[in-house]
């Protein structure tokens, strides 16, 4: 007979987010260049090269260039703009930067790019299960700790989620419900979905299919002689249905919690200990809701000029709570540049998890969140 949590964790409807930062590539350089804010920034070759635009900003596309364009096509269009050469090191770091954010809510996070991917929100008990509700954390979040925007959709399943990630662009949130999406997707012109290039969407236009609806009117036998194995996906996009699972790249092995200190940094030690010590304590009642216990404890500090370090300590046995911690991350404070550089975020994570039950190494994953309880949609 399967499990109670296994039966839950079937009926229970999704909640994704599809996360897509605002000109990436070209936003990195405008916040970290702030005299290049508000001009036209290309990220690519150079005007006179037979490279390509990687990234442009906002600016730049309003002129009508676009990534993969020609960098000479993109010159003749907007003389002024700043060509500048990729940094692509920079560029990784940011992305680490921004998944560490999505791992504070995700069950499961799917990169497509350095820019953007999905998270699987589901079973996660933060802002009392809201999916939008974290959303809006999440890029609360990317905002005050990378100085960057993100674009959001949230829906039930990847397909509409990514396509409502795209509706409110930049700096935008969107939300496609249950009771929404099949008549969203009816709408929706057949070149807006994910997986018809501009090839597909012109088969489909020649066969009377511009439309969420046209499609849906078409059986699968009849897709099926026109499109071969993508088939069976329009037909279910068309009705709103995608199955697909968020598939995460790695486990998520650690929990944690921070704040950003919102109106000044701090430079007095003992009061970053005592936001310390208040972080540790959620986390260690996060900790028992799940059963878990872990050896590896790390703080995060970054400082006012958005740098930032990490220290942990991994301990041969389980930390028992807060009496343990709090010895550890005072000896961990002091390692780092705390009171003599002011600090704009402090963090803290517990890591190396162990069941109390078994003694044994355990990975903070699904089954395990699913039983924090339901959430709102």
């Amino acid at each position: 007979m399967r499990s109670t949590l296994a039966f839950n964790m079937e009926r229970k409807q999704r909640k994704i987010i599809h996360i897509d930062m605002d000109a990436f590539f070209a936003s990195v350089e405008q916040r970290d260049h702030p005299a290049w804010r508000g001009r036209p920034v290309i990220v690519g070759g150079r005007p006179d090269s037979r490279g390509v635009v990687a990234a442009c900003s906002y600016e730049a596309r309003d002129f009508g260039i676009h990534s993969a364009m020609p960098c000479s096509q993109a010159y003749r269009l907007c003389p002024d703009a700043l060509f500048v050469p990729p940094r692509f090191e920079v560029y990784r770091a940011v992305s680490r930067q921004i998944r560490d954010i999505f791992w504070r809510y995700a069950c499961s996070v799917e990169p497509l790019s350095l820019d953007e991917a999905y998270l699987d929100v589901t079973y996660t008990a933060s802002c009392n299960g809201s999916a939008t509700c974290m959303a809006r954390e999440i890029r609360r979040q990317i905002r005050e700790e990378t100085g960057l925007t993100a674009s959001a959709g949230v829906s039930y399943n990847k397909f509409l989620a990514k396509i409502a990630s795209d509706m409110d662009k930049p700096d935008g949130l969107y939300v496609i419900t249950p009771q929404d999406g099949p008549a969203f997707v009816e709408s929706l012109p057949v070149g807006r979905f994910y997986g018809v290039g501009p090839a597909t969407e012109k088969k489909m236009h020649r066969l009377g299919i511009r439309t969420g609806a046209d499609m849906k009117a078409w059986s699968l036998a009849d897709l099926r002689r026109h499109f071969g194995k993508a088939a069976a996906y329009y037909y279910d996009v068309a009705r709103g249905v995608d199955e697909r699972p968020v598939r995460s790249r790695r486990a998520r092995k650690s929990l944690g919690r921070e704040t950003t200190f919102e109106k000044r940094d701090v430079l007095d030690v003992d009061v970053l200990l005592d936001v310390l010590y208040g972080l540790a304590e959620q986390v260690c009642e996060r900790l028992r809701e799940m059963g878990l216990r872990g050896r590896r404890l790390t703080i995060k500090v970054r400082y006012a000029d958005f740098s930032q370090l990490t220290r942990s300590h991994t301990s041969a046995h389980a930390l028992d709570g807060i009496d343990d911690m709090r010895p550890l991350i005072a000896r961990l404070l002091a390692a780092t540049d705390a009171g003599r550089i002011p600090v704009r975020l402090v963090g803290i994570s517990i890591g190396a998890f162990e069941s109390p039950e078994s003694g044994t190494d355990a990975q903070l994953g699904l089954p395990l969140a699913g039983t924090e309880g339901e959430g709102q949609a």
